[in-house]
C-alpha cells in the first residue's frame, strides 16, 4: 500500500527503513506515550441501513443491544463492560510494515429527547500506555416510512461517525515524509471503517429480520 510519493523515495532510503523494521534490535522500538507525540487522524463518515419494520419495533430491537450487539459484531471479539458498554478487538490492520490490533471500548447510550442514539468511547485507564488513542462518536437516527396498505413498513437507520485516531509510530515510520504518513493513516482509517461498517450493517439487518421472521 505505497503511494506514488512513497515510490519516489530512493532505494537506499527504503533499504534503511526496511532494515530498521525487520531488525528491531538495530533501532529503538516505539517510545512510550510520554516520550513522543502521537500522529492524529480525523475522519467523518455517513451511512444508512434499511430495516423492514416500523420505527417502534426497530427501537425496541436497538434498546435490547445486550443481545444483538455481541451476535452481530462477530468475528470481532466482544466482551461486555457494565450494562451498556462493550470492549471490542477490531482486527489486525497495517501499512508500510506497521501493524496494530486496536481494541476499543464503546458505550451504547439510550435515545435522547430527539430520539437519537449515541455511541461513545469508553475512556481508557490513565495508566494504560497504548500506542494508539481512539475517540469514537456516532449518532443514529430512525426515519420511519409508513407503509401503504400493500407494502411493508420500512425504517431507515441513518448514522454519522466522527472518528479521531492517534497513533504512536515506530522510528522507521516517523522518518518517512509527514505527507506520506498522513495519507497512509487516512487510507488505513477509511479501510477499517468501511470494512467494519459494511459487515456490521449486513449482520444487523439479517439478525433483525430473522428475529421478526421477515424475508
Amino acid at each position: 500500500m505505497q503511494s506514488n510519493y512513497a515510490q519516489q523515495l530512493s532505494q537506499e532510503a527504503w533499504r534503511e527503513l526496511s532494515d530498521e523494521r525487520d531488525n528491531p534490535s538495530s533501532a529503538p522500538s516505539c517510545p512510550s506515550p510520554a516520550e513522543a507525540a502521537f500522529t492524529q487522524f480525523r475522519s467523518h463518515f455517513v451511512g444508512n441501513m434499511a430495516l423492514k419494520s416500523d420505527a417502534e419495533t426497530v427501537k425496541q430491537y436497538l434498546d435490547a443491544h445486550n443481545g444483538w450487539f455481541c451476535r452481530c459484531a462477530h468475528p470481532m471479539s466482544v466482551e461486555p463492560v457494565g450494562t451498556d458498554g462493550y470492549q471490542l478487538i477490531v482486527g489486525r490492520y497495517g501499512s508500510l510494515g506497521y501493524e496494530i490490533e486496536p481494541k476499543i471500548g464503546l458505550r451504547l447510550l439510550p435515545p435522547d429527547d430527539q430520539g437519537v442514539y449515541r455511541i461513545e468511547t469508553i475512556p481508557e485507564s490513565p495508566d494504560a500506555e497504548l500506542m494508539y488513542q481512539v475517540d469514537f462518536k456516532a449518532a443514529l437516527r430512525l426515519v420511519d416510512s409508513p407503509a401503504s396498505d400493500d407494502a411493508i413498513a420500512l425504517t431507515q437507520v441513518e448514522w454519522t461517525l466522527d472518528l479521531d485516531v492517534s497513533l504512536l509510530f515506530p522510528r522507521f515510520i516517523r522518518r518517512l515524509p509527514q505527507s506520506l504518513i498522513k495519507a497512509t493513516g487516512d487510507r488505513l482509517l477509511q479501510q477499517i471503517v468501511r470494512q467494519v461498517s459494511r459487515r456490521l450493517t449486513a449482520k444487523v439487518q439479517d439478525d433483525f429480520h430473522a428475529s421478526l421472521q421477515v424475508p
